[in-house]
């Protein structure tokens, strides 16, 4: 909706002045304020669009400090790594490099798509990790299942086994389901968690500063072990050079 204010000339033609949508709008219902009400940073809401944000913040406040209670110690596994990535000492990052290295292959390693795995694997309950996503411009994070193709290229869906969000180069994020579904986040993610729920067949996805869920994937039916999934995204002449870091898991306050 847009206010329009006309004013009549002399001439009898009307002109129409009209105001931004940020003055006059609620940015959360989008219609013309109803009982405005101010935060302390500046933004204006509705008041009732802001008690709704607020329980609604709350309740995935207590959504993930729930999830992080099942936090795991993930590293990568360097059998599973692209001969294109380059994973730290301590196996809690990777990047891309455009200088392809001479690794032996094995039947675990991904040859075709630049990923890699966690060395480890999960086939019952519930697990959760995160990871540092600040600086980059692409990126890929999910689970897999173990019997996931490695040495082709096909389309990666919950049917092939993949369950993963996605950053790309335009700056839009996406659910890779079919068809992919574009998500849209209140911020940029820095830090993303992500939880599985073997059992029930859940994959969640969230910003972990904010603890806004970004996206799930839900009726997920697994039959066998799931590895989490890293695609640091390519390099593009050091536009993406920042790592992927699989950082500890510290439980949320909200005081960031």
């Amino acid at each position: 909706m847009r206010i329009l204010v006309v004013r009549r000339r002399r001439d009898g033609a009307e002109a129409e002045l009209r105001s931004s949508e940020e003055t006059f709008m609620c940015s959360i219902c989008l219609e013309l304020f109803s009982e405005p009400v101010s935060t302390p940073c500046g933004h204006n809401f509705c008041k009732r669009c802001f008690a709704a944000k607020e329980l609604t913040s709350e309740s995935n406040r207590a959504e993930l400090r729930r999830v992080q209670k099942f936090a795991v110690d993930v590293t990568l596994d360097p059998d599973t790594a692209h001969p294109r990535l380059v994973l730290s000492e301590d196996l809690k990052q990777v990047h891309h490099t455009d200088e392809k290295q001479e690794l032996p292959d094995s039947p675990l390693r991904f040859t075709y798509s630049t990923v890699v795995l966690g060395k480890q694997s999960f086939s019952s309950g519930r697990f959760y990790f995160e990871v540092q996503v600040e600086g980059k411009t692409q990126w890929e994070l999910g689970v897999v299942k173990e019997s996931v193709e490695r040495k082709a290229g096909i389309i990666w869906t919950p049917e092939e086994g993949f369950w993963y969000i996605s950053m790309d180069d335009t700056d839009e994020y996406f659910a890779q389901t079919v068809p992919r579904v574009r998500l849209s986040p209140s911020a940029a993610p820095q830090k993303v968690g992500v939880f599985v729920d073997y059992d029930q067949g859940l994959v969640s996805f969230y910003d972990s500063d904010s603890a806004e869920l970004l996206f799930s994937f839900t009726g997920c039916c697994f039959t066998e072990k799931l590895f989490p999934y890293f695609y640091p995204g390519w390099n593009f002449n050091g536009s993406n050079s920042a790592p992927l870091v699989v950082t500890a898991v510290e439980t949320f306050t909200g005081a960031k």
